[in-house]
């Protein structure tokens, strides 16, 4: 066995020996208060001084993610005016393997006149953190997985797995759904494919120009290479702003193709076009349209023209944009 297996072994197993020891009855009463925190629409408060402190931002930062609003607040600048962040409907989840930072006890008294709620999160139940606090979860280790049992690394992975399961816990009962996350999330993977519509990525129909049946092929292709879309599409002449057809560079080499040179200045739009082309409406999620595009059993997709329930163009969505946006 490696020393490093040796290290990840030693600090899994610490996680583990925790969760034995976590009283049920504590762990209920710190879960309740973080109900409590986001029916009143109060904040998650959390605090710790150094290591600790570090531990105590990533445990704010997720339960940010997931829906409650939590902040990470240092105790030494809440002595000098940040106290005046925290309400007294608040809840203060306070980390300190030893129980006895001082600059945590300098505060909790504060806390306490504010009728905050308070939960500590420590190494030693006996001690003066543990005793000024509502709730206590104990997050003791037998030793450090540093050679010297000297730097906080048991300790603060035990600290971390403590915070992340109460997030977990609370997303389970609050009934935290991909959406809810997503929320939060804009900019990742997820959060595209649960908020991104088609109506993000669509080139608008007011950056097109329209082809019109008796266009001849010289003016399609200038149309083509003008829009710089790579597609065109082809309006109603009886019913303006109504899409009749597509025409796409596939589109294009196939007529040419499928035509003897001869017959090529006599092509219109109507002899190039796709009639009936897949369409989406611009409500749809972009994850979707996608789906669309990939799993069309006529031919490649590369464009999807976007029209209202009424047929009429609002705009072009295509593949480029979807992949650039992260979703192919």
């Amino acid at each position: 066995m490696s020393a490093l297996t040796r290290c990840l072994q030693e600090e899994a197993a610490a996680i583990a020996s925790a969760a034995s020891r976590l009283s049920h009855e504590e762990t209920e009463k710190a879960l309740e208060l973080l109900e409590r925190c986001a029916d009143r629409k109060a904040k998650l408060v959390i605090t710790g001084v150094g290591k600790s402190g570090i531990v105590a931002r990533k445990i704010a930062a997720t339960f940010s993610s997931i829906g409650l609003m939590a902040l990470y607040l240092n105790p030494l600048d809440a002595l000098h005016g940040d106290l005046g962040v925290v309400a007294p409907d608040d809840v203060c989840l306070l980390l300190s393997n030893s129980g006895e930072t001082a600059e945590l006890l300098e505060v909790l008294p504060h806390l306490t006149r504010r009728g905050t709620a308070r939960i500590a999160l420590v190494g030693r139940v006996e001690s003066s953190l543990a005793q000024g606090s509502d709730v206590v979860l104990e997050a003791s280790v037998d030793r450090e997985a540093c050679p010297l049992n000297l730097a906080p690394t048991a300790s603060t992975a035990v600290a971390m797995a403590i915070g992340d399961a109460l997030a977990a816990v609370w997303m389970e009962r609050r009934g935290i759904s991909p959406a809810d996350f997503a929320i939060n999330h804009p900019a990742g993977s997820l959060g595209k494919q649960l908020t991104m519509t088609v109506a993000d990525l669509m080139v608008p129909v007011t950056r097109l120009h329209s082809l019109h049946p008796e266009t001849p092929l010289a003016e399609v292709i200038g149309h083509l290479t003008s829009d710089g879309i790579g597609s065109g599409w082809v309006e109603s002449q009886d019913a303006p702003g109504a899409l009749i057809g597509l025409i796409t560079d596939g589109d294009l080499r196939r007529a040419l193709q499928d035509h003897r040179p001869a017959q090529w200045s006599t092509l219109t739009a109507l002899d190039l076009m796709t009639s009936d082309p897949i369409t989406v409406n611009k409500g749809v999620l972009a994850v979707e349209a996608l789906k669309r595009m990939e799993h069309n059993r006529r031919k490649p997709i590369a464009v999807l023209p976007v029209v209202s329930d009424q047929g009429q163009l609002q705009g072009l969505l295509r593949l480029h944009d979807l992949v650039q946006a992260g979703l192919g």
